[in-house]
Parts: structure tokens; sequence; C-alpha cells
């Protein structure tokens, strides 16, 4: 039987939490003495420590009980906590397959953990014969999968395997799981207790600059992803931004459709351009493009004021393009064609 505690730093587990003000008094009316704010303003009072309301609403929307939920400053914080929590600084270590997001590495450096790299194959999938003798070294607590991948697009294949084979945690990032068209783990945390979903509102729900994340997973992860946290770790103005967007599904659901489809106009189009070798598949909002030559048609586009993201150095000859508007699009069509005369 899987056992979380087993795999928690000792003074993660022996650790007293800050308790707040907020801890100790949650109610909503009242003479407010107990916290030192200042009694004048619009943004004096502290905001609610576990996001309480908001968690309600997610609760409804994710189809997940609130107990299940954590929300953090991004997913980035999620990561770090996580880190924290289950790996021991210079002793421990954890693993992702390559290229993925990068601030799997920068947390693994600012904790003193080795991040062991797999790289994926040339389809971009992980390949389990190699990575199996890996999951037997004692000293592997974490691994994050990214899934659809950043920046190559295509969700990961095995998971289950990998879940199933790991007597660590497995952390499943899906910050692109609205665009695709492949079921969420978040409906098989009840299943798995070593697994943890991430998932973020920066992406379809178009909050980047709230900075949201969210944990998924069973409530004694949760638990100690809520001791080990910063009191206040959402702002609330950022509460009420995210209430308000999450309460209006319809208007989510027509700007991700209208993403999904000048995606597939997009690749379409590229795929017509001479400097275009290939476009790969993707169930995200971007696509990773092979071109003839990345560096130089990277600062052509920024001289045309298009702005991509330059891969070259994690996949030869790559750029990756974000799906912009319809008109955004267009622009970068044309800016290619004209390039390409």
């Amino acid at each position: 039987m899987f056992d979380v505690d087993s795999l928690v730093r000792k003074n993660i587990k022996s650790l007293s939490p800050y308790s707040s003000a907020r801890d100790e008094f949650s109610g909503v009316e009242g003479v407010f003495l107990d916290a030192n704010e200042n009694p004048f303003g619009n943004f004096n009072r502290y905001p609610d420590p576990y996001q309480k309301e908001l968690k309600n609403v997610l609760s409804q929307v994710k189809g997940i009980p609130v107990e299940n939920l954590f929300l953090g400053n991004g997913s980035d914080e999620v990561i770090d906590l996580l880190f924290r929590i289950f790996c021991k600084p210079g002793l421990d270590k954890a693993l992702t397959f390559s290229p993925t997001y990068g601030m799997y590495q920068v947390s693994a450096e600012l904790n003193d953990v080795e991040l062991m790299q797999q790289p994926l194959n040339q389809n971009f999938q992980i390949d389990f014969e190699s990575l199996n003798p890996l999951l037997s070294d004692q000293n592997l607590k974490l691994i994050f999968i990214c899934s659809p991948n950043n920046p190559t697009g295509n969700s990961i294949r095995n998971i289950k395997k990998i879940i199933e084979s790991f007597h660590g945690i497995v952390v499943v990032d899906e910050a692109y799981i609205d665009f695709s068209p492949e079921p969420s783990w978040t409906k098989r945390i009840h299943e798995f207790p070593n697994l943890v979903v991430l998932q973020t509102l920066s992406k379809a729900w178009g909050l980047a600059a709230i900075r949201l994340g969210i944990g998924l997973s069973n409530i004694q992860i949760i638990k100690y992803l809520n001791k080990v946290k910063p009191p206040y770790n959402i702002s609330q103005p950022n509460q009420e931004a995210a209430l308000l967007a999450i309460k209006n599904v319809e208007v989510f659901e027509q700007r991700k459709q209208k993403i999904l489809e000048q995606k597939e106009w997009l690749m379409a189009a590229l795929l017509a351009l001479k400097p275009i070798k290939k476009v790969y598949p993707s169930d995200a909002n971007f696509v990773l493009v092979q071109v003839e030559d990345a560096d130089i048609l990277y600062n052509q586009l920024i001289a045309e004021k298009i702005i991509t993201r330059n891969r070259n150095k994690q996949i030869p000859g790559c750029l990756r393009i974000t799906i912009g508007t319809e008109l955004e699009n267009q622009k970068l069509i044309n800016a290619i064609t004209k390039l390409a005369l």
C-alpha cells in the first residue's frame, strides 16, 4: 500500500505551520482588530488564506471536491512546494523528460535537488524501456510529466504505466489540457495516491497576469501543500478576478474554440510557406515549427514586430508559435511570406 507520509521530509512532517489571524477567525462581519491591518482603504484587509469561495466555484467547474484542490501563486509555486515537501536537499532526486518546461530545472536547482532529464524519443514520447532502471533509484522522489508538453505540443503516452511502476510522486502538468482532446488525469486522483495534477488559469482561461495555478491530488498531499505554503499566497484582487472569469464558462468555451479553429488555420497556412519544413502536431495553444534557419527567421520576425519563441537550442531548427487572434496570425503569415520572397 502506498504511504505518502513515508516520502515526506521529517522536518515537514513535524513543522508547525504559521497560524494567521484569518485561521483563527474566518467570519466576514465584525470589528476586525486582530490582524494589525490598517482600518482605511480598499485593499487593507488580508485575503482568505484558503480561498474558500474560489475553491467552491472551481470545484463545480472541475467536478473535483474542494478538499482535493490547492491554489498556488501560479503552478510554479506548487512545483516549488512539492520539491520542499518530498525532496531532501543535496540527497534526493527528481526526474523529467526533455525538452520540457524549464521551471522544473530551476526549482530543482533552487532546492538543491538533482534533476535527471531523460530525452524524449524522436516522436517526443517517453522511452519506457530506458526509463525503467531509473525508477528503482531509492533517492528518486518526484517525476514531472508535462502533457501536453511544452514546447513540443503533444500529449504524452504511457503515463499510467509510470504511475503504477513508481513508488514516489508523479506530477502531471496539464497547463494546456483545456486545448487537448485527451482526458484530464484529474478524474483519476482518487485511483492513484501518488498522483498530483497541475493545472492553471493562465492559458485557456486567459488569466496569465493574476498568476493562479491549481494542484489536484488526494487529501493527504493537499494538506501538506497547505501546511507549507505562505499564509496569504493568493491576493484578494486575484481571487476576485478568477471568480469573475470562471463564473462565465460560456465566454471561456467560445474563446477556446476560436483558438482551436485558428490553430488549424495557422498550421495549414504555415505548411504552405517555403521557409517552413515541418509543423508538429499540437494538443496545445501553440505549434512547434521546424524552419530552414530558426535564428535568422526569429530575428527577421522581431524586425517585423512579431515575437515568437526561439527553441533552436532545445530542438534544433525550431520556433514555438503561440496561436494569436485572427489578425495576429494573418500578420505572421504575411511577414513570413514577404521574407521568403
